[in-house]
């Protein structure tokens, strides 16, 4: 099976592991998370990725916010989805997690046929 490159809409359109993943990133609020592993489309969850909570001193501390039992994904989230069911192995270092929704992240890139170099052609791996 390869990934899955299709557009989720709603959490009625996720894998029990991305309801799972999603439900924690909401939980998380503010913070990041780092090494998750995706193979075959599929965010690999055990073990958990590490989850790192950001907490600022003078800012009130909301409890997370109850989520009904279906939603509408916002834009962030679908893209971040969409990103890991089209991938076929890889990792994300870090993800940035702000108001419960992903900010950013960094991915682990590898070009198979060695460096570009300045014109877009390829030269040999070092």
């Amino acid at each position: 099976m390869g990934p899955r490159a299709t557009r989720p809409s709603s959490n009625r359109d996720l894998s029990p592991a991305e309801r799972r993943f999603v439900a924690a990133l909401q939980q998380l609020g503010f913070g990041h998370l780092e090494s998750i592993k995706v193979r075959r489309g599929g965010l690999i969850l055990d073990p958990w990725p590490a989850m790192v909570l950001v907490l600022k001193f003078t800012a009130a501390q909301n409890a997370p916010a109850a989520h009904p039992a279906e939603f509408e994904l916002k834009k962030p989230m679908v893209e971040l989805l969409e990103y890991i069911r089209g991938v076929e192995h890889g990792e994300i270092r870090r993800l940035e997690i702000r108001y419960g929704l992903p900010f950013s992240m960094a991915v682990e890139y590898r070009i198979s046929r060695g460096m570009p170099d300045v014109k877009g052609e390829h030269v040999g791996a070092i």
